[in-house]
């Protein structure tokens, strides 16, 4: 197993939808399966234009942007709906919901389209096997296909995603550039546009082993820093880490751990749940922003993962709150058998400077108690640059096993 998780290196997973908008529309649909299918924004007028299309209509030369009375004309038998979008995020939900129970690093980057970062995910088998399951459970769950990308890093697992579809899954390594990678066109190439291709080809770079070995002062006066960015790229190096909290409209903070063994101790149960609340609160506090919603995740020793949420009436921020509701999620969902992985995550965030006291009878005798504190603590502040009161945190030890944050509020509970 260790010549695919390497000790030094990352394994990347570029999941991508194949047709996504026509495979949920024939997967709701039996009778659109195999049959030339677009959707457009205007099916009624010949003006409309094509939005995505099924693998058949593609095949007959029907493409996203065409004009839709060109693709009729290609593609007389050609079935054109209206876009639901509100189908399609449903379906989004609960793809990226399945793709959680793999591993908390995922980072959305579409609807269709996402990477997730199974490096520490060997106890559920080679990256092969984990692209194999993901691929059967998205398909049988939600009759959708999808083709995924495996490589050291998100710019080269992007590109093995797109190099077999429908239903492919890519192995992409750095030792392979020379034989998958760069005979490619240029403009094939992710990062790409139609401009910049040409502007590459004005200088003779064709290819992207051409770009690979151009001089990277000539790339930078064409290009600017991109220039340099996207030779980089084409020599396989791309350092961003895949990181779910870079969707801020699916803004939510969390932390997972794997335990050092299995385990059905409530005390080193409690302990961990406890450490991951408190977590979640730094960084929420570091972010400046309270939630309404809490959801834990418990993967058990057979390697079942479930998650489970609650949503609050009021908002929260500090570990107590967090930790309470957490553990009553615990209590409620633990099915007494041995787990190894523990996860705390806080969602439906507002920041705190937008939502104001609204005191309750409870929170109003407690802040009156505290107001001469309150406005001590104010006074001194300003007299020395800081609060001389603040908290302070305790800090990871070096030794500590590792955690992991996630976000994903626009996942709903996801139940086996």
């Amino acid at each position: 197993m260790s010549k695919w998780y390497p000790k030094n290196g990352r394994v990347i997973f570029h999941v991508d939808m194949n047709s996504f908008y026509a495979s949920v529309e024939s997967a709701r649909n039996p009778d659109l399966k195999g049959k030339p299918l677009a959707i457009a924004g205007n099916p009624e007028e010949r003006k409309g234009i094509v939005v995505t299309s099924s693998y058949e209509a593609r095949a007959k030369g029907v493409k996203t942007t065409m004009p839709l009375w060109e693709a009729k004309r290609l593609c007389p038998e050609l079935t054109v709906m209206r876009p639901n979008f509100e189908r399609y995020r449903e379906a989004s939900r609960e793809i990226f919901q399945i793709l959680s129970t793999i591993t908390p690093l995922v980072q959305p980057v579409s609807i269709d389209e996402g990477y997730m970062d199974i490096t520490d995910c060997e106890e559920l088998g080679t990256p092969l096997e984990i692209a194999k399951q993901i691929q059967d459970t998205i398909l049988d769950r939600l009759e959708l296909p999808c083709s995924i990308g495996i490589a050291p890093n998100k710019f080269l697992a992007k590109m093995a995603s797109d190099m077999k579809k429908p239903m492919g899954i890519t192995v992409l390594r750095k030792r392979d550039l020379p034989s998958k990678l760069w005979p490619m066109p240029v403009g094939e190439m992710h990062g790409i546009g139609e401009k910049t291709a040409e502007k590459l080809n004005s200088i003779n770079v064709y290819t992207i082993d051409e770009l690979a070995n151009a001089d990277v002062l000539q790339l930078k006066g064409l290009l600017g820093i991109n220039g340099e960015r996207l030779q980089k790229r084409a020599n396989g190096i791309d350092t961003r880490p895949v990181d779910p909290d870079a969707v801020s409209e699916f803004k939510s903070i969390g932390n997972s751990q794997t335990l050092p063994h299995d385990t059905t101790d409530d005390i080193e149960i409690t302990k961990m749940l406890r450490k991951l609340s408190q977590k979640v609160s730094d960084r929420m506090d570091r972010k400046q922003v309270i939630s309404r919603h809490i959801q834990i995740m418990i993967r058990y020793s057979d390697r079942r993962t479930i998650t489970r949420s609650k949503q609050l009436q009021e908002y929260i921020e500090t570990v107590d709150d967090i930790y309470h509701v957490a553990q009553k999620l615990w209590e409620e969902h633990w099915n007494q058998e041995p787990i190894r992985l523990l996860g705390v995550t806080a969602q439906h965030f507002i920041e705190k400077k937008e939502a104001g006291m609204q005191l309750n009878l409870f929170t109003y005798e407690n802040e009156a108690k505290n107001e001469k504190l309150y406005t001590a603590i104010d006074h001194l502040t300003e007299k020395y640059g800081a609060n001389p009161f603040k908290k302070l945190r305790p800090q990871d030890k070096a030794n500590s096993s590792p955690t992991t944050s996630f976000q994903k509020d626009f996942l709903d509970d996801y139940k086996k």
